[in-house]
């Protein structure tokens, strides 16, 4: 039987996959995650697993606290705008501010990369933004997978998972239960749109006529996608700070369901928390989203952010210290709001004054 190779033959590359492709991006995105190494893991690529010693990290008995999640549709912005650099970092706040909320430190990360074909240069800038998302975060860039699955994505089209852990020392998890009428609800300033309700941002500039690199009509000197594409903020080393100063009663990450269906979650069943709207200005991208989409501001509060991107409950008398705090480390701090009792079946969130402070 000869050894001749038959012409006919069918590589995997013929198929649509480029395994030298995939090894090429590993050995590019490995310094990014060595960069990202702390306390209890070697952040290095390349096993099947990889391994995280929690005693290193400091911890005596702990609770873990694991999360996962996308950027979902900005992504289509980034492809359409040819600019992949930051939603790795957009990819790393969507999990392990999910993480802090609950008094978590986040120890590592994984990625989920999946698209039609391998593009290396694109590849190496969305895990080149996932590493600087760890770093902001104090957590490992331990692994990841990477899939090239033509016929499922279109041309130039990839997705994202995102998948993180953390952990709290048992005890001293944040799960809302001591929240009280009376008590204070901080809120930190946000980027931007971060990453929800893109599904409308994009059907907004679809009919405002503006292609993605037509300058921001919000945003003096910046393109509508470099502007649209801020990254997500990442609030875990302030927020930390003030839980190991024992000042947070509460923590709601702000994402998809607004400042109205977030809150609810870390509320105990008869608190309320009564925000007022004209306690902050409203960023210039929602206004501008607000005047083209014509929506009302209850609506606007239930799909975006607004401006505010994490919440903080704190006891009146720890109000300031709190803001002092966080301030410290950097974030914006307003006192939107109180804590009171809820009656009956009404809301648990009350987002006031919508009308006065963000006017048609």
């Amino acid at each position: 039987m000869s050894d001749a190779k038959n012409s006919d033959g069918l590589t995997y590359r013929d198929a649509g996959v480029d395994i030298d492709a995939g090894e090429a991006l590993v050995e590019a995105i490995k310094p990014l995650a060595k960069s990202t190494a702390r306390s209890g893991s070697t952040a290095g690529l390349g096993g099947f697993g990889a391994l995280f010693d929690l005693r290193e990290a400091g911890f005596a008995d702990p609770i873990l606290v694991a999360t996962t999640d996308g950027v979902g549709t900005k992504l289509k912005v980034a492809i359409d705008a040819g600019r992949h650099d930051t939603v790795g970092i957009d990819l790393v706040a969507m999990c392990v501010n999910d993480l802090v909320v609950q008094g978590a430190e986040p120890l590592l990360f994984l990625d989920y990369f999946a698209t039609a074909k391998l593009d290396v240069a694109a590849g190496k800038q969305i895990v080149a933004g996932i590493a600087e998302g760890c770093r902001q975060a104090g957590c490992a860039l331990v692994g990841g997978e990477t899939a090239e699955m033509p016929g499922m994505y279109a041309k130039g089209d990839y997705d994202l998972a995102g998948f993180s852990v953390g952990a709290a020392e048992r005890g001293r998890l944040i799960d809302g239960s001591a929240v009280t009428p009376g008590d204070v609800v901080l809120g930190l300033a946000s980027t931007g749109v971060h990453s929800n309700g893109f599904s409308l941002v994009r059907k907004v500039v679809e009919r405002s006529g503006l292609a993605y690199s037509d300058p921001a009509p919000f945003a003096i000197g910046r393109s509508l996608g470099e502007a649209l594409l801020t990254p997500t903020r990442i609030y875990v080393k302030s927020c930390m700070a003030a839980i190991k100063a024992g000042k947070i009663k509460a923590l709601a990450h702000i994402t998809g369901g607004g400042l109205v269906e977030n809150v609810p979650r870390v509320l105990p069943p008869r608190a309320k928390a009564e925000i007022d709207a004209s306690s902050w200005p409203l960023p210039p991208v929602f206004g501008w989203l607000k005047e083209q989409a014509k929506i009302d501001g209850h609506e606007l509060s239930r799909v975006f952010n607004c401006g505010i991107g994490m919440i903080a409950v704190v006891a009146a008398s720890d109000a300031e210290e709190t803001m002092k705090i966080l301030s410290a480390h950097g974030e914006t701090v307003f006192p939107i709001g109180y804590i009171a009792a809820r009656q009956g079946d009404e809301p648990q969130t009350q987002v006031l004054n919508t009308d006065r402070a963000w006017p048609d």
